[in-house]
């Protein structure tokens, strides 16, 4: 057995010594652990069952998030979480595609890039590094941010060199040629898969009717054209701008002390290239409302409708939330799925929901069903979504929106990576410590009459984008609502 298995072998025990530990603590320690109801007894151990909620939340954990910066102008938040001997850190830089430029796919070049090589090891050593030490490397790119992740064990033995190869893999990417030319392969192929993918063609063309020449209305990955043309030089000036230490946010959770943590997030700012954060995206034009239909060969035709809704901060983010959940967000028993699956069987799922960035980002509505009865169906999901619009959600459905989100909540900080992700996301977007806490609370004293009020503030039913991808057939009356649809979805979506 090799030394490389062996440590493996080694850690997968270690692991499962952790997680049993930690359950352990999880009951014991109430500042690291959820907090129980104030009206549970004191001595009570085990898990909370659902009769002694009697309809409350479940407790949600309560996180002390202690923040600074660093000398290079990086954001740090931070949670001290000791129930494992290990840490969770990710950078977010304002580094998304919605900073390409003229060269779409541009930032997810770079991000893909940073681990393909750095001085003295190409992207077979960096990998090999981090698993020889238990660590594990993670990136992405989207269109507001880009996202380099670290998780190791907190021992010095291993943080000491996950630190040391992750801060030179972020400060010092050496972007090779023939790495550069491989991924870009990699993305030229699905570019071509893509072409068979109706879901995709849709939503490339939903964006760019919705944001025009806006920054967010190119596709993150790029076209064949942009993607084809880029240099390792542009790589190279992307990350010495977008990755520079004051447009980035440190996030750090686990098992580290106030001092570590200030070490750790010093140690990864100081290799960064030095400069100041990006000026934040503006915001839209209002895009013309209309309908665009792209052929294509199925049985079946993608709708996708949509409009501009609110960025990140707006106010009646908590109200809008709750009442998409209510309209289309929530799964079955939403009014989408009620009267569109479960009244009439056009489809397997329809889906709403708000997707808050930077910039405002879109409302959109999403889903597929028979192409004889598409134009039928989508007047029929127009016509749901005026009248949630005018007439609002009954309070029934604000209450059981309200038990519904309350009980999944606690989910957003149940681990250290999530905790992670919500951190780098407060500060990316500029948001209160408090936030968590105050978005449930927000939450749970809306009224009916508060959300119906929001919800028709920032949507109108008359100036909806739509695009639809499917074959131009004949078309067929809609069956009426019934309990039982005599038709079912005639197949699995196709993508």
């Amino acid at each position: 057995m090799s030394e490389r298995t062996s440590l493996r072998y080694a850690l997968l025990v270690l692991a499962v010594v952790l997680i049993l530990g930690a359950l352990a603590l999880l009951q014991q320690n109430p500042v690291l652990a959820p907090q129980r109801a104030a009206a549970a007894p004191a001595a009570t151990q085990g898990l909370q069952s659902l009769t002694e909620l009697d309809k409350q939340a479940p407790a949600q954990r309560s996180l002390n998030i202690q923040t600074w910066q660093t000398a290079e102008g990086a954001k740090v938040m931070f949670v001290e979480a000791h129930e494992l001997p290990m840490f969770d850190l990710q950078l977010t830089f304002a580094a998304g595609s919605s900073r390409d430029g003229d060269a779409p796919g541009l930032a997810t070049l770079t991000n893909a890039m940073l681990n393909e090589g750095i001085p003295g090891k190409d992207v077979g050593a960096i990998a090999a590094g981090f698993e020889d030490l238990g660590a594990e490397f993670g990136n992405g790119s989207y269109r507001d941010m880009a996202i380099a992740s670290l998780r190791s064990l907190s021992a010095r033995e291993q943080r000491e060199p996950a630190m040391a190869l992750f801060s030179q893999v972020l400060g010092q990417p050496s972007f090779p040629e023939d790495s550069l030319l491989r991924i870009k392969n990699q993305l030229l192929a699905g570019f071509e898969y893509d072409k068979q993918n109706p879901g995709k063609i849709g939503s490339r063309a939903l964006f760019e009717r919705l944001y025009g020449e806006h920054p967010y209305a190119h596709p993150s990955d790029g076209t064949p054209e942009s993607i084809s043309a880029i240099t390792r030089e542009q790589l190279q000036a992307f990350h010495a701008k977008a990755y520079a230490a004051g447009n980035a946010v440190i996030a750090l959770v686990g098992d580290l002390s106030r001092a570590d943590a200030e070490a750790l997030a010093a140690q990864v700012s100081s290799a960064l290239p030095q400069g100041p954060g990006l000026a934040p995206v503006a915001q839209p034009q209002a895009p013309q409302a209309g309908e665009q239909h792209i052929e294509f060969p199925s049985k079946q035709t993608h709708l996708m409708i949509a409009e501009l809704g609110i960025d990140r901060r707006d106010p009646d983010n908590a109200a809008l939330y709750l009442g998409n959940q209510i309209f289309g967000g929530g799964g079955f028993g939403t009014r989408l799925m009620t009267e569109v699956r479960e009244k009439r069987g056009l489809t397997y799922g329809v889906y709403s929901g708000f997707s808050t960035m930077q910039a405002k980002g879109p409302f959109t509505i999403s889903l597929q069903t028979r192409a004889e009865l598409s134009s039928g169906t989508l007047q029929l999901v127009k016509d749901l979504l005026a009248d949630f619009i005018k007439n609002g959600p009954t309070e029934k459905e604000i209450n059981d929106a309200k038990r519904e989100i309350a009980g999944s909540y606690p989910l957003s900080t149940a681990n250290n990576s999530a905790i992670v992700g919500q951190l780098g996301s407060m500060a990316f977007y500029g948001l209160p410590l408090n936030y968590l806490e105050d978005f449930m609370a927000q939450i749970q004293a809306l009224s009916a009459a508060q959300v119906k009020a929001a919800m028709a503030k920032h949507l109108d039913p008359d100036a909806l984008v739509v695009v639809s991808v499917g074959p131009t057939v004949a078309q067929q009356p809609l069956p009426p609502p019934t309990e039982r649809p005599v038709q079912e979805p005639s197949a699995v979506p196709e993508h």
